[in-house]
C-alpha cells in the first residue's frame, strides 16, 4: 500500500534557496516544510461540500410500459443482455 506519492515541483530558484534555508534552521528537510506549508494552505481553504445540479429532462415521463412498473423491472429492463 502506498502512503505517500511522489512528484515534481519546480519553484523559482530564489525561492527554493530561502526554502532550504529556512528548513535547515527549523531542522527539517525540505519535504517536511512543504507538507507543513501545504497542509496549513489547505485547512485555509476548507472543502465546498458537493451539490448535485438539478437535472431536468423534457418529455412525457415514463413509457406505458413502465409507468407503473416496480424498481425491479425497470432495473431488470436496464441491465438486460448486460448481466446486472
Amino acid at each position: 500500500m502506498v502512503t505517500h506519492m511522489k512528484t515534481t515541483v519546480e519553484l523559482p530558484d530564489a525561492l527554493f534557496r530561502q526554502a532550504k534555508r529556512v528548513a535547515a534552521a527549523e531542522k527539517i528537510t525540505l519535504r517536511e516544510l512543504i507538507e507543513q506549508g501545504l497542509r496549513r494552505q489547505l485547512e485555509e481553504h476548507p472543502r465546498r461540500p458537493f451539490k448535485l445540479r438539478p437535472v431536468v429532462f423534457s418529455g412525457g415521463g415514463m413509457t406505458p410500459e413502465f409507468e407503473d412498473a416496480s424498481w425491479e423491472k425497470i432495473r431488470a429492463a436496464i441491465y438486460e443482455g448486460h448481466g446486472g
